[in-house]
């Protein structure tokens, strides 16, 4: 097979010894074997399926990209100064297994995702909606295609994998949704918040064209004859427009949602 070069775990080193005696029975020239240290879980034991996903495909339909994965893989023991994400080309330049640490290597899925989220950030709008569509199509099947890249467009900085679309995107999708506690936490019950929603509201039915330009000049216009922080608005809005005390910024959101599903929601408090 004109195999030259042979590199595996180091669980093989002990049968080494036995497959260069075989080679040269066999009056071949044996390749070069190098053995790297295996790669752990987190809890320093070896990585098998009970860490995770193992399987490349597995990782596919977890929405990784293959980009991502393979610098990260690459990266696994080895590393190259100070850099961390690597072109394929990158990789073929600099990699050598003489740089291959002599301990093993983690498996940290933290450091994936962060490693896929920038990889995901350096998408192009066409290509990311691509990627993310069949998400967003089995989570939310007859979802309009024209709808879903704006809500893409909202949240392309927010994702760390492409499956992470369906939970991020679910206030986009789904009117009935309850408001998380740290949300409502930050627009308590007293007086006054009932009325500038009310103000919100009925600002926000006027504006027109109902742009994301106009709109953030409907929310500080409000904040300026209220006399109010801008955040006083911004608080309960997003809580009751998401559900949530973090999302996108709320001038988009209002935007993506609409003027009729923003109102809706607006008078629910």
């Amino acid at each position: 097979m004109k195999v030259t070069h042979v590199i595996r775990g180091d669980d093989h080193l002990s049968n080494t010894p036995r497959q260069i005696l075989l080679y040269q029975a066999f009056g071949l020239t044996p390749p070069k074997f190098a053995h790297i240290p295996m790669i752990m879980g987190q809890d320093r034991l070896r990585l098998s399926k009970r860490h995770g996903a193992t399987s490349v495909i597995d990782y596919k339909s977890l929405g990784y990209l293959p980009e991502a994965l393979v610098n990260y893989i690459a990266r696994l023991g080895w590393g190259y100064k100070d850099q961390e994400i690597f072109t394929k080309d990158e990789l073929i330049e600099k990699f050598s297994v003489e740089k291959v640490q002599k301990t093993s290597a983690i498996f940290d899925m933290t450091k994936l995702n962060w490693l896929n989220s920038q990889y995901i950030k350096g998408l192009s709008a066409e290509s990311l909606t691509s990627h993310v569509m069949p998400f967003i199509e089995q989570a939310y099947p007859g979802t309009d295609r024209a709808y879903a890249e704006k809500v893409i467009r909202c949240l392309h900085d927010r994702m760390k994998t492409f499956a992470d679309i369906a939970p991020l995107s679910e206030y986009f999708f789904k009117d009935d949704f309850a408001v998380a506690a740290d949300a409502k936490a930050k627009y308590p019950d007293k007086p006054g918040v009932k009325d500038i929603v009310a103000k919100l509201k009925d600002k926000l039915s006027k504006t027109s064209p109902f742009s994301r330009e106009n709109i953030e000049k409907t929310f500080k216009g409000l904040a300026e004859e209220s006399k109010v922080k801008l955040g006083e608005i911004i608080h309960p809005a997003r809580a009751l427009l998401t559900g949530r005390a973090e999302s996108p910024g709320i001038y988009d959101v209002v935007e993506v949602l609409g003027k009729e599903r923003t109102i809706k929601r607006l008078g629910a408090i």
